[in-house]
């Protein structure tokens, strides 16, 4: 039975249209991402599952006692919560339940008392139950997330980390993701891929992270001017399938307009043929007319050109033996490395190993402690991320691009603002907006303008791909692969990386930045570590390593001793523990096969419920386990 089940539904905002007669399923165990441009609506759709908005028109049916959660794209405002406040708060209802039942519980017994106390019973024990603190314990500990430390002492990556403990403390049916790697570095991007890969309920997500989506998704789902369309498989068989049908609806809008072209000149002859002519014909032609009218216009795909430059020097930049440290921890030791005109670099780290800190050393912005830096001659830098920095959010966007002028100066020609931010995909009217009414993704794309504005012959990229939309993406791939300056990209976006740059610098955990040819997919083959600094688990903050366990002295206990049956089953526990782990191994090998999701419910449904069973299980062996050791 589908969970969730969208019938002809319709929703507006105004005279913008999100959803036209739309219809969408999903079923228990897939991971469905839904695609589409920035402004599509796919935030919304999310919000209509959620119940937080309402369809003008249509319907949508739920499946009875059906648990949804969902991490929202943007980071909490509220920061001196705790971490195990903010988890438990995603039990929020069952909280309520609980206590209303404990109140119910202390009045007298009328018969509709007792009708009320066993249906709020059904409530708790179908949402997990009686033990809450249990619930938001085991969570806690699935990812590895620090109890006693605030919110407003973790990174934008932990604080990520915790509102998923928020979101799947319930367990619920269904896991709505709403840009999932937002503020999130590689390492912990791919533990959450383990995670959602893993994760026995349905996952509907949003990502504009092509390599998370092709490693997760088991079918998608495009929001497309209204539309929803389904595509079974993973992101590479969409590209495919998409760009057939766009072959085939190009012929068939080309056959349809000859046709109706042919039709419009036999309306349009003298007056003897209009005497003469079929009113039938007259008829069809009107039709053609209506299905002319009904058709959906065609997406403007973004136009992006870089302005001209002269070359630069031979040598752009040249570090000798820098040495470079912030606080107690060293961030550059002997480091040395030669840019040459053309070359293109990409910078790999987690958050906070100093990957900013080296652009700024790299460009002269910062003083190192020793060490000759050497900048090429001709240098005309091109900074994103300083541009960022720069925003007047009061300023509209083309007050923003154009410096208040109408015209640009673009490659020795004059060229209209409005017409500039066209090719980034603003209209005339949305180029009238101030920059603080904008979502994120446009401001990234207010940037790139900007940025592309102003001749470069060397352009530094500081996290440019956050926010954009996949469409925007490729087409910024497409032209910094055909750029002839020299390129200097900081991202967590895999592929990213991999498609526009030819060599990288990767912050290791050894506490050196090595050079290696190639991407992000030619370093991986040296399977080496990546410098992990913001563990609020770690012992220190200038550690590059998680903080060792180190057990305590043995101490005298008052705990009293173990009868032989309980102590019987204390010895047991850890062989029971690693059977279930297998099995749970096993079963997510079977989920893991590129052939499971593409199998009838009836068959997945079984392994599907065996792994929940099983997980279960091991939580309840482990919480066992504790209570007797304790």
């Amino acid at each position: 039975m589908p969970l969730i089940h969208l019938d002809d539904v319709s929703l507006a905002f105004g005279d913008q249209p999100l959803l036209k007669h739309a219809s969408m399923t999903l079923e228990p165990g897939e991971r469905v991402c839904l695609i589409g441009r920035n402004g599509a609506g796919k935030s919304t759709l999310q919000k209509l599952i959620m119940r937080q908005t309402y369809v003008d028109d249509g319907e949508i049916r739920f499946q009875q006692n059906l648990r949804i959660s969902r991490l929202d794209q943007l980071l909490p405002t509220e920061l001196d919560i705790r971490v195990d406040a903010l988890v438990k708060s995603g039990l929020e209802q069952l909280c309520a339940a609980i206590d209303q039942y404990e109140a119910l519980s202390h009045q007298p017994s009328t018969r509709e008392n007792l009708q009320q106390l066993e249906q709020l019973q059904m409530t708790i024990e179908t949402n997990g139950g009686w033990e809450i603190d249990r619930q938001v314990e085991t969570t806690m500990t699935q990812l590895n997330l620090p109890a006693e430390l605030t919110l407003r002492e973790l990174s934008g990556g932990w604080q990520r980390r915790a509102l998923l403990g928020k979101a799947l403390v319930s367990k619920p049916d269904l896991l709505l993701l709403d840009e999932p790697t937002n503020h999130l570095d590689i390492q912990t991007i791919e533990w959450l891929e383990q995670t959602i890969k893993f994760y026995a309920g349905c996952v509907l997500f949003i990502t504009h992270d092509r390599l998370f989506l092709q490693r997760l998704a088991t079918r998608i789902i495009e929001l497309d001017r209204g539309h929803l369309s389904s595509w079974p498989g993973d992101y590479d068989n969409f590209l495919r399938h998409k760009a057939e049908l766009l072959e085939a609806e190009a012929t068939q809008d080309a056959l349809f307009d000859k046709k109706l072209d042919q039709e419009e000149i036999w309306i349009r002859q003298g007056v003897k043929a209009r005497r003469t002519r079929n009113e039938g014909r007259v008829r069809a032609l009107e039709a053609l007319r209506r299905e002319y009218s009904a058709r959906l216009p065609k997406q403007r795909k973004a136009k992006i050109a870089l302005q001209e430059s002269e070359a630069s020097g031979r040598q752009v930049i040249q570090a000798r033996n820098l040495n470079y440290k912030i606080g107690e921890r060293v961030l550059l030791k002997d480091f040395s490395l030669k840019i040459m005109r053309g070359d293109r670099i990409g910078i790999i780290g987690n958050n906070g190993v100093g990957k900013t800190t080296l652009l700024e050393l790299l460009l002269g912005k910062r003083t190192p402690d020793s060490g000759n830096l050497k900048l090429g001659t001709q240098l005309q830098v091109g900074y994103f991320s300083q541009i960022h920095a720069q925003l007047d959010l009061d300023k509209t966007i083309s007050e923003t691009v154009g410096d208040g002028r109408d015209y640009l100066q673009f490659n020795g020609k004059d060229r209209h603002v409005i017409g500039y931010l066209r090719d980034f995909l603003f209209s005339a009217k949305r180029a009238m907006t101030p920059i603080k009414a904008l979502s994120g993704g446009e401001r990234n794309r207010v940037v790139l303008a900007k940025l592309f504005t102003q001749p470069a012959n060397l352009l530094i990229l500081d996290e440019p791909t956050n926010d954009l939309d996949v469409d925007m993406l490729e087409v910024l791939e497409e032209r910094l692969v055909e750029y002839d300056g020299t390129l200097i990209v900081v991202s967590h976006d895999r592929q990213f990386i991999d498609n526009v740059v030819t060599s990288t610098l990767v912050f290791e955990e050894d506490g050196k930045v090595h050079h290696y040819v190639g991407g992000y997919s030619d370093w991986l083959k040296y399977q080496k570590q990546l410098a992990e600094l913001e563990n609020p688990k770690n012992q220190n903050s200038n550690s590059n390593k998680p903080m060792p366990v180190i057990e305590a002295a043995p101490v005298a206990s008052n705990k009293p001793k173990l009868s032989y049956k309980l102590q019987r089953e204390l010895d047991n526990l850890p062989t029971l523990i690693a059977n279930l782990e297998a099995e749970i191994a096993t079963l997510q090998a079977k989920m893991s096969d590129a052939d499971f999701y593409q199998q009838s419910h009836a068959k997945q449904q079984p392994i599907l419920q065996a792994i929940s069973n099983a997980q279960l299980q091991l939580e309840q062996a482990m919480t066992r386990w504790i209570e007797l050791d304790g």
